[in-house]
């Protein structure tokens, strides 16, 4: 913040404070110290009010609300470039010297939370290390491991894939086989780490909207093997003309999919994450999709991300690693 508004907040605040200091107390000279039954002289809907002093305890209810704002401009920053009294430290450790991010001593919310992490990971960074240390798939056999792996994914990804992993409108299924970047440990370490973006194409201004509804047709009939709705006017066989034309270089001949990619395969209904009615399949197909998994390398680092992969490898191996945890 530059000088001119620190100097600005600052003397907005404290004025602000005296003004209103200024204002208790000189309107308290002016009240009589008996109690009356005399009123101020105005009325209404027939209410009057009384002329009676502000009560005493009311009286020191606000001296006491500007005495504790005072201190509390004092000790923490809030005045402009004020860095407050308390005995803030540019380190977090007194033996290792590790200092804050932005470098600064003093006391902040930030500072705060840095001290807390630094605690955290100072108690638990051994055990993160040892597991990090592990593959991730004997670390999936780890039901300590699983545990701190499932809280980390409560904390994190729940929000998308749901708190049973399960996965919504838009979000993968982390507990089936179908894997649109692949499924293996090192894989799916590298997704949470990096991020995924997956664009799926719009197509309507290419094949036009006979060809939108005659390739949900092949789609939904000849790779997913179920009927059309009645009254549907699609042609499958040149709808499978369009796709072999268009489709197959990211899907694949067979539409398998293909994992270096992203694209998923179109033979299993669980992989429409957009859904796989022919409704749904049209729109995917005439305006595209588009999906982002953000990266956690910055937020979670390398160890606890590894942890986070053999949970979520866990998910689609419970049968595997409950059988050789045993």
């Amino acid at each position: 913040m530059t000088t001119f508004w620190s100097l600005y907040v600052t003397v907005l605040t404290l004025g602000t404070i005296f003004a209103l200091t200024w204002l208790l107390l000189s309107t308290r000279k002016g009240q009589r110290e008996e109690v009356t039954d005399e009123t101020v002289g105005h009325a209404f809907d027939g209410i009057e009010e009384y002329d009676n002093p502000l009560p005493k305890w009311w009286f020191w209810l606000f001296v006491g609300t500007i005495i504790f704002a005072l201190g509390y401009l004092v000790l923490y920053p809030g005045l402009g470039n004020w860095k407050g009294v308390l005995p803030g430290y540019s380190y977090l450790d007194t033996d290792k010297q590790t200092e804050f991010a932005n470098g600064e001593p003093g006391w902040t919310g930030v500072h705060e939370w840095e001290k807390e992490m630094a605690k955290a990971d100072a108690r638990f960074g051994p055990i993160f290390a040892k597991f990090a240390a592990m593959p991730i798939e004997e670390v999936a056999k780890d039901p300590q491991a699983l545990k701190m792996g499932g809280r980390l994914f409560a904390s994190n990804c729940s929000v998308c894939h749901g708190s049973d992993a399960k996965g919504s409108y838009g979000f993968p299924n982390l507990t089936d086989k179908d894997w649109r970047w692949g499924g293996e440990p090192e894989t799916i370490k590298t997704t949470i780490m990096n991020g995924r973006h997956g664009v799926m194409p719009a197509w309507a201004e290419v094949i036009g909207e006979q060809g939108v509804a005659d390739v949900a047709a092949y789609v939904l009939t000849n790779l997913d093997g179920r009927k059309l709705p009645e009254g549907i006017k699609a042609d499958a066989a040149n709808g499978q003309k369009i796709f072999a034309a268009n489709c197959v270089a990211c899907h694949g001949p067979e539409a398998k999919g293909t994992p270096a990619m992203g694209a998923p395969d179109l033979t299993h209904p669980q992989a429409f994450i957009y859904g796989s009615s022919f409704a749904q399949l049209q729109q995917t197909i005439r305006y595209g999709r588009q999906g982002q998994m953000p990266a956690q390398a910055e937020l979670q680092g390398n160890d606890k991300v590894h942890l986070l992969a053999a949970y979520v490898y866990s998910l689609s191996h419970q049968e595997q690693t409950t059988e050789q945890a045993e």
